[in-house]
Formats: structure tokens, sequence, C-alpha cells
């Protein structure tokens, strides 16, 4: 249990936190997070288990994934009136622990944390094309901003040439993961028939998976027709494309990249927009390197965000039950492990 100045989390309070916790974006819908949640404080930890050697080898994405729950996590203790504050990766703690947040005394969250916690519901990944309607410059701005935190600069890939960068290398992105055999195992074990991804609640429903030919490099499978590379960039010209990089690349990183990305993504959704996150190519040094140096980024680019406005709202992922997030409390034993 929680407590501020002796009052607890009740039950109905104890469930909006987790439940906006598990509705953020992970890599490939493995939901790699548990939540503890106890007096004056929540603790974000990692699961191990939902490795992903080809695609997230360095587990990069996974602390990502954690980094996007506690940005939920956050609005969610803001919306239950309290005050909050964030430490991630806590010095002297457990490796696997990501972030604690510290509650703090009543205070009414303004109206903007009300809509992005609003908007947690309704996010989903769009993986289809947008329709083409260019997002104002304005809101751009805006999201850029709502994408700020410490050590992670968010920024616009840039119409011209910047976009013809993009699409050159997510077109070789596309074609490595398109014939690498051990790859397409894994996107093959982790997509699976949406009733059974509704039992599971983890993997990617293979009618979320996008088929025949598509303007991005992400959950390529050997199927899938690539455009021309002239033609990719025609189609990304027409998207809004976000990049985020960050100061280093260690963990810590990771997991801020993560936390930037879906207060980003939060208020693209409260704009009536939809949108989509690119990791895959990234995982490739030289797609890295060349999009560091084509594009004068001056860190290590974490994730690509696509945005724009969609026909029609995208359903929800499958999600675990919330007694496989949620625990009591830490591990007696775990210190000695």
């Amino acid at each position: 249990m929680s407590a501020v100045e002796g009052k607890s989390w009740t039950a109905a309070e104890t469930d909006v936190l987790v439940r906006s916790m598990m509705r953020a974006p992970s890599v490939h819908n493995t939901q790699p997070w548990l939540l503890e949640v106890e007096a004056a404080e929540l603790r974000v930890r990692e699961r191990a288990e939902p490795a992903l050697p080809h695609h997230d080898p360095r587990g990069r994405d996974r602390a990502a994934s954690c980094g996007a729950a506690v940005a939920n996590l956050e609005l969610a203790v803001r919306t239950l009136g309290r005050a909050v504050t964030i430490e991630f990766l806590p010095a002297g703690r457990e490796p696997d622990l990501v972030a604690r947040i510290a509650v703090g005394a009543e205070a009414a969250p303004t109206r903007k944390e009300l809509h992005r916690y609003g908007a947690i519901a309704r996010r989903a990944s769009h993986r289809a094309p947008f329709e083409g309607v260019a997002v104002p410059a304005p809101v751009v701005r805006k999201l850029v901003d709502a994408g700020g935190a410490p050590g992670v600069e968010t920024r616009p890939v840039r119409p011209g040439r910047e976009v013809a960068v993009v699409a050159r290398l997510l077109h070789y992105a596309a074609e490595r993961f398109r014939s690498d055999s051990g790859y397409q195992r894994e996107l093959s074990l982790w997509t699976i028939r949406d009733e059974r991804a509704h039992r599971h609640g983890v993997g990617l429903p293979a009618s979320r998976v996008p088929a025949g030919s598509v303007p991005w490099a992400g959950l390529v499978q050997r199927s899938t027709e690539l455009p021309d590379t002239p033609d990719l960039e025609e189609r990304l010209a027409r998207e809004t494309l976000l990049v985020f990089v960050t100061t280093d690349d260690a963990r810590l990183d990771h997991v801020r990249a993560g936390y930037a990305l879906e207060r980003a993504w939060l208020a693209a959704v409260d704009f009536g927009l939809a949108a989509a996150v690119l990791t895959q190519p990234l995982h490739l040094e030289p797609v890295r390197s060349a999009l560091c140096e084509d594009l004068g980024l001056t860190g290590f680019p974490q994730a690509l965000l696509r945005i724009g406005y969609a026909a029609e709202a995208d359903p929800p992922s499958p999600r675990r039950a919330v007694q496989e997030v949620l625990r009591d409390g830490p591990d007696p034993g775990r210190s000695a492990r």
C-alpha cells in the first residue's frame, strides 16, 4: 500500500495505477514490467524473461518500454491528486529497479495532465498508412515540447533532405530484416492469432501486423513487398517523424527515451493524432551511425515516432492480467541474489 499522511490507496486507486501503467507501449507487446505499491512509494521493475535476442539484443527497447510505463504511472498518480517525484535507476538499489516514484502531498492535477491521462486508454500503435493530411506546425512544436525530458532531445525530421536520408536508411533496414532468418523466427513467435493474444495477453495480434507494401521498416516479414526508395520517401514526406536522441547510450538513457516518447505520444493522441514507434532499424549500427552523421545529431538516436491522422481508431492490443504485473512489495531475498 501507499500512504500520504496516513491515507492509503484504495483498491480502486490501486487499480487505476496498475491499469494505467499496463497501457504503455512495449517492444513486441511483451509488457516487460512489474509494479510494487507501498507506503508513499511506487516502484517499477523490469522483467528479464521477455528476451528478444534478435530484435533487442542489448535490452534497449525493453528498458525504454519500462520508461514509457513510468510516464503513464506518473500521470495516474497526478490524476488521483497526489504530487509525484521520479527517480530513474536509483543508485545502490536492485539492478532490475527502473524507477522509484515518491508520492507526496495532495495536489490537484492540471487540465493538461487530465487530458494526457485520458489519452492513455486511446493510445494504440497505428501501423497502417496515415491519411496524408499534414500535422500543423504549431502542433508539431507542442509535441516536441511534450517529449522533453532530462537527457533527451526530441526533434522533427525535417522535410526534404532529412526525409530522404531516413527513407534510404529504412529501406536498407527493411531489406536486412526481411532476409534475417533469426529475426523472422523471433517475429513469428511473437505474432499470434487474435484469439490467443486476448487469452495470453502478450504478443502482436496477427491482424495488427501490416502485410504487403508498407511505407516503413518496422515488423518486416518475409512476404513484405518493399516500395522503392523514392516511393518510400514520398510516403514519409506525408507524415510527421520525430526522432528521440539521448546524450549517452547507457540504460538510463534508454529508460529516459521511453519516458519522453510516451509523453509525446500521449500529447499526439490528445490532439486527435495517431502514432507508431520505430526502433528496429536503429538496432543496425550502419543505420544508427548514418542517421547521426546525415542528420547532424549530437547524441544517440533511440527511436523514431511516426505521427499523422488516421481514418479510424486502432483497437487496443491485449494486456497481461493485473495479477501478473502488480506486486505487494519487495522480495526479502532479492538483495541476497
